[in-house]
């Protein structure tokens, strides 16, 4: 049987790292306390080089003891191993730039990877009891050298490897036969994905890399991070659980709330069509499905509210509504209409959808109704 995907939150770090976002210490504080209450294993907390108020709060963040292990995200540098070592971290993960043309940016080569991966994997071993390498841009990586890199990196004490889609390149086909490819050359190596958003396929090429082999992903709360973001929490656990019924061991209760914590922090607010989390995404407004939904919600929706902490929503009152839609709203006011009550209620609905180009609000409802009754007369034909 395939193990559970393991969860590594990175919210802390590559979330903040999304252009305009910037937590105080008491939002990180707010997110780690749900994580932990969603049974996250893992959070990386953040990047000791960032400077000395980053390291200082890393240190309070490690000095709460949440259940999960923390994380520091470093270079490969000493420095960066001696500054995450000060904010008493549980382990840390080294980036090093594997693609050709983020070697060349950076001003190093390839020997200079190979030369420095025993050297520092030497000094973090002797600090920490768990080190994690990472291959940043893998994706776009010469397969050879970064299958010697992995090699290198796990001779040398090495408990994990992060795969970087750094740019969001790849696709759940190109990320399967990477995954599948790593597994042939390092059969025993961990192997983490971290996936970006570039293209809109961080959460899919996830569960891809999960599929073909990785046990680990990154993942931030509501796919924040870099440019267009990392993979969603949200969507590669409700995804893995209910559409591939491969359940995770986060507390799925604790979706909505963490997700609206961090829209409040980052103030970057969702589209309300958000998979998951997003106002609309358990909304309904078609009366043909709302006919069939009085009967059973089912019919038209796959996530039961509760089971992500949020209340079901009210059925949408629209041009796009019928007679069931009309009537199941006002008998659960106790008012019982009839059907010619009703027919006029939706003409008026559709008239004032067209001209005003929204939905009826439950209160104007209620008005349109104590109108039609009044003018009986008026409205009896």
């Amino acid at each position: 049987m395939t193990k559970k995907l393991h969860i590594i939150d990175t919210t802390l770090r590559d979330g903040e790292q999304a252009a305009g976002v910037v937590f105080s210490l008491d939002d990180k504080l707010k997110i780690a306390a749900l994580l932990e209450k969603a049974g996250v294993p893992e959070v990386e907390i953040g990047s000791p080089a960032l400077g000395n108020q980053e390291r200082e709060e890393m240190k309070i963040l490690c000095s709460q003891k949440f259940k999960f292990k923390t994380l520091a995200w470093c270079r490969a540098t000493r420095d960066d191993i001696d500054a995450a070592e000060e904010t008493g971290c549980d382990g840390i993960s080294i980036s090093f730039p594997i693609s050709e043309i983020q070697l060349k940016a950076m001003g190093k080569n390839k020997s200079w990877v190979i030369d420095n991966t025993k050297e520092i994997l030497q000094y973090a071993n002797d600090r920490f009891s768990f080190v994690g390498i990472g291959a940043q841009d893998a994706s776009r990586a010469d397969f050879y050298f970064l299958f010697d890199f992995i090699e290198q990196a796990q001779a040398f004490g090495a408990k994990r490897v992060r795969i970087a889609d750094t740019v969001g390149i790849l696709n759940p086909f190109s990320t399967m036969d990477l995954i599948k490819n790593i597994r042939i050359y390092c059969p025993d190596m961990p192997i983490c994905f971290h996936g970006h958003n570039d293209l809109g396929m961080a959460t899919i090429n996830t569960i891809a890399a999960y599929k073909a082999g990785a046990y680990a992903a990154d993942v931030t709360i509501n796919g924040i991070g870099e440019r267009a973001g990392n993979a969603a929490l949200e969507e590669v656990v409700m995804a893995l659980a209910l559409s591939f019924k491969q359940p995770t061991n986060i507390k799925t209760e604790f979706l909505q709330a963490m997700s609206l914590m961090v829209e409040q922090a980052s103030k970057r607010i969702l589209p309300e069509s958000k998979p998951i989390t997003g106002k609309a995404a358990l909304s309904h407004k078609s009366g043909i499905h709302i006919k069939s939904m009085i009967n059973d919600r089912e019919s038209y929706q796959i996530i039961d509210a509760k089971s992500i902490g949020a209340t079901e929503s009210e059925f949408i009152i629209s041009k796009h509504s019928g007679k069931a839609s009309i009537k199941h709203y006002f008998l659960k006011k106790g008012i019982n209409i009839n059907d010619n009550q009703c027919n006029w209620i939706l003409q008026y609905i559709k008239q004032y959808a067209s001209i005003f180009k929204k939905e009826i609000f439950v209160d104007e409802l209620m008005n349109i109704y104590t109108f039609i009754k009044n003018n009986q007369k008026l409205y009896s034909k």
